[in-house]
C-alpha cells in the first residue's frame, strides 16, 4: 500500500507520537479550563461536518482540536464511560471523514488522493478507495473536471496535512476522502456528490472544510484597512466577521464570493465543499466554536484569521 509520508510533522505539529498525543491532550484540558468562564455556546443537537483553521499548531490547534472533538462527542458512543473522560478519544461510528483543502484557483481541477494511506504520528489513515473511486466516476461522468492522485503525485499541503492527527485520535476507526477543491461550482458538486455517494455505498460520512480567514500586512499584499490597531480591527470586526456570518448561513455561493472577493477565506473551495456536503446531510446552520489571530502569539504586522465552526441541526 502506498503511503503519503508526513510533510509538516515536527514543524508544523509534534513530530512525535507521544508529542503529538500530549499536545492534542493538552488542547483538550486548556478547553476545559476555560470553559467555564466561556460564554455558553448552543451547539447543534447533530454535528454532521465543520470548518477548521490550517496553520502551525502553536496558532490555531487549539481551534482546530475543538471542532474535532466536538463533531467525535456529536457521535459518540452512550454507553462509554471513557467518553467522560475529556482526554480519551470517543468510539464513533463515523466510517469516513471527508476532508475538503488545498489553495487552488477557481480555473484549478479538482483532485482527489485515490488510493494508500496518509501517515500521522499517531498511526496511518487509510483511503476510502470504495467511496473515493465512486465521486470520482460520479463527477467525472458528468463532465466535472477532476483528478484521481496516487500519493506521490499529491501536493503537500498543510491545509490537509495538519488535521490528520486530530482525524486519526477522534476518528480512529475512521477511513479518509481527500479533495483538493476550487473556489468555484466544483466546490457545491463535490460536497453533494461525496454525500451521494456515501449514501448509496451505506457509509456514515462528516464533512470538514480546512480555511484560515483574512491574511493581513505588506508581506501578503493586503492592507485596505491601514496598518497597526486599525487594520486588526477591520480585520476582526468586518473581514472575518462577514466570513463568519456566511459559515454559519451556510450561503454556499456567498462562500465562494467571500472568499474571492474579500480575501477572507484563502480556501473558500473547501469551506463551501464541506457547507455544501453538511446541508446534503440535513445540517441548516453552522455554529462558530472559536475564533483569533495569530497577531495574538506574534503582535506582528502580519497576522492571519482562524476560526473553527461546526455544522448540524
Amino acid at each position: 500500500m502506498q503511503l503519503k509520508r508526513a510533510a509538516f510533522a515536527g514543524s508544523w505539529y509534534p513530530g512525535d507520537r507521544q508529542q503529538c498525543r500530549s499536545a492534542i491532550e493538552g488542547f483538550l484540558r486548556d478547553l476545559d479550563k476555560k470553559g467555564a468562564g466561556r460564554k455558553e455556546i448552543s451547539l447543534p443537537e447533530n454535528s454532521v461536518g465543520g470548518i477548521v483553521p490550517h496553520a502551525g499548531w502553536i496558532y490555531s490547534g487549539h481551534i482546530a482540536c475543538r471542532v474535532f472533538a466536538t463533531l467525535a462527542l456529536s457521535e459518540k458512543s452512550e454507553d462509554t464511560a471513557a467518553n467522560r473522560r475529556t482526554d480519551a478519544p470517543p468510539i464513533t461510528s463515523v466510517d469516513t471523514i471527508a476532508l475538503f483543502g488545498v489553495h487552488m484557483h477557481a480555473s484549478s481541477p479538482a483532485m482527489v488522493l485515490c488510493a494508500g494511506a496518509v501517515d500521522t504520528p499517531l498511526g496511518e489513515i487509510p483511503v476510502d478507495k470504495v467511496l473515493t473511486d465512486t465521486v470520482y466516476k460520479d463527477l467525472a461522468s458528468a463532465g466535472e473536471n477532476i483528478q484521481t492522485l496516487q500519493p506521490s503525485r499529491f501536493p503537500e499541503e498543510n491545509t490537509l496535512e495538519v488535521q490528520f492527527p486530530f482525524i486519526r485520535y477522534f476518528f480512529p476507526e475512521a477511513q479518509l476522502f481527500i479533495c483538493a477543491v476550487p473556489p468555484s461550482d466544483m466546490a457545491e458538486k463535490a460536497g453533494h456528490a461525496v454525500v451521494d455517494a456515501a449514501g448509496r455505498l451505506g457509509k456514515r460520512i462528516i464533512a470538514v472544510g480546512s480555511t484560515d480567514m483574512t491574511h493581513y500586512g505588506p508581506r501578503f499584499g493586503f492592507e485596505p484597512a491601514g496598518s497597526g490597531k486599525a487594520g486588526l480591527d477591520w480585520v476582526t470586526r468586518e473581514n472575518d466577521a462577514c466570513a463568519i456570518r456566511v459559515l454559519q448561513t451556510m450561503d454556499t455561493a456567498d462562500i465562494i464570493h467571500q472568499g474571492v472577493t474579500r480575501h477572507n477565506m484563502c480556501c473558500s473551495g473547501a469551506a463551501c465543499a464541506a457547507a455544501a456536503a453538511a446541508q446534503k446531510m440535513g445540517a441548516v446552520k453552522g455554529v462558530c466554536l472559536d475564533y483569533a489571530t495569530s497577531f495574538d502569539h506574534t503582535r506582528a504586522v502580519d497576522f492571519v484569521g482562524y476560526c473553527g465552526v461546526v455544522f448540524g441541526f
